[in-house]
């Protein structure tokens, strides 16, 4: 399954970079707050990593990068989520995703399922050996598996969520 869609590499001195790195900071701030009502909502949804993914895809690794960067950061300001003793491992692992997520699309050159599922396990793979260097690897493999389904929803979701975009 794959559609045609045009996918842009915005720069640093593009003030559309920034416009749209803000719009999908808002998006990694409104989510995350909808899915803690649910019970390990974050946990289990990774809901912070969703619109670092279709940033770096659709508008590039600048865009991507931003938003990788400022949503971990923005959160923790106004909520105290991620803690700040997992502030840093979520922004690495949110970096990673705009790093294989930007990589995959201009790999790709279209909106397909395969590219946006390597990049979901690229960063997920490396992430666990980031993190079971600092917390052990049975935590970082325990909490992989609690988040299979927000890998799913960032794989099937982002998917569709980049195929609509494409009609605006």
């Amino acid at each position: 399954m794959e559609t045609t869609v045009k996918l842009y590499s915005l720069s640093y001195t593009n003030a559309k970079t920034y416009l749209f790195a803000l719009l999908f900071v808002v998006g990694n701030v409104v989510l995350p707050q909808v899915c803690h009502l649910v019970p390990n909502g974050g946990l289990m949804l990774l809901p912070i990593y969703f619109f670092t993914l279709i940033a770096a895809y659709k508008y590039g690794l600048q865009v991507g990068l931003l938003t990788a960067v400022l949503s971990p950061l923005v959160n923790n300001l106004l909520f105290a989520m991620p803690p700040v003793g997992m502030l840093a491992l979520v922004v690495i692992k949110s970096g990673l995703l705009a790093v294989a997520a930007a990589y995959a699309a201009r790999w790709s050159a279209k909106v397909a399922l395969l590219p946006i599922l390597a990049a979901v396990l690229a960063y997920q793979a490396i992430g666990i050996i980031v993190e079971g260097s600092w917390f052990g690897f049975p935590p970082a493999l325990q909490a992989s598996w609690v988040a299979v389904p927000g890998l799913l929803l960032q794989v099937f979701g982002g998917y569709a969520l980049l195929k609509a975009l494409d009609k605006w």
